[in-house]
This record gives structure tokens, sequence and C-alpha cells, in this order.
């Protein structure tokens, strides 16, 4: 048996490819991917007071303010920049321990003068966003609400 060869004449048109299909295809894989995606709690429920004109109120009781700093190679300090002190260094830990040991004296000393602890947080530029977030974690769990996020460069 042989075989024959079908060669394309001027008559015929060119084959087209319907894709229609596959745009389905791609919309019911995107469809499924938004749906099973989950959204990680421990950023879900960062709940701050970002400071605004009419937030100071005089019956507030005012405290000194922890003065955190995050650098561009992920670096947290505490303190002002004569007093800096250096926490913790490595942008791949995520859990601060060193930070939130900090944290937990700052708010419960302002807890036991009843006052309100207040956070200043000054972060550069170039730093990680994930290591930003980390430090806000950190805040939420020791319920610190009241931050106040100042870019370097300014």
């Amino acid at each position: 048996m042989s075989r024959h060869k079908k060669y394309l004449t001027v008559d015929e048109p060119d084959p087209t490819l319907d894709i229609s299909s596959l745009i389905d295809v791609c919309f019911l894989l995107l469809i499924y991917f938004i749906v099973a995606t989950t959204i990680q709690k421990s950023e879900v429920d960062i709940v701050h007071n970002l400071p605004t004109k009419s937030s100071i109120d005089s019956a507030m009781p005012l405290i000194e303010p922890l003065f955190l700093k995050v650098d561009a190679q992920g670096a947290i300090y505490a303190g002002s920049s004569n007093r800096q002190q250096l926490l913790d260094t490595d942008p791949e830990l995520r859990s601060l321990p060193l930070l939130q040991d900090v944290l937990k004296l700052y708010a419960s000393g302002a807890i036991m003068a009843d006052k309100i602890p207040l956070v200043q947080l000054w972060v550069d530029d170039e730093a990680n966003q994930q290591r930003v977030i980390d430090v806000l974690n950190a805040l939420v769990g020791e319920k610190i609400h009241s931050v106040a996020i100042i870019d370097v460069a300014s």
C-alpha cells in the first residue's frame, strides 16, 4: 500500500487554530488558583492606628516612643540615634526574638505606667518589605497598635 501525499493547492485556505477552548481553560485555572490560595493569618490581622492630626488627644497619656529602625540589609535597631542597640541582623529569620524581648519590656512598662505604648518605625528605602511586615507582626504580637512609620530618606 502506497502512501498518498497531499499537496496544498492554491485554492485551499491556510490551516487555522481555534484557541477559544484554550482561553476557557486558562480562566478556569486562574479562578481555581485564586480560590485555592490562602492568605497568611498573621498578615491579615495587622491592625495599627496610624497617627493623624486629630488623633492627638489631651486626655491620652503620653509616653516616650520606642524608636525602631530597619536598615537596607535587614538589621533592626532599637533606640534613638546616639543610643541605638542592634537587635536582629539575620534577614532570613522571621521570628525576631530579640525585638520581641525589647517590645515585651517596653509594652509592659507602658501598661504598668497606665500609658499607651508608642512606636516610631524608621524604614530604609532599600529595606526588604517582608522584613518590615515581620516587625509589624512582632508589634501586633505584643499588642502595640500605635505606630508611626517614617521613611529614613525623608
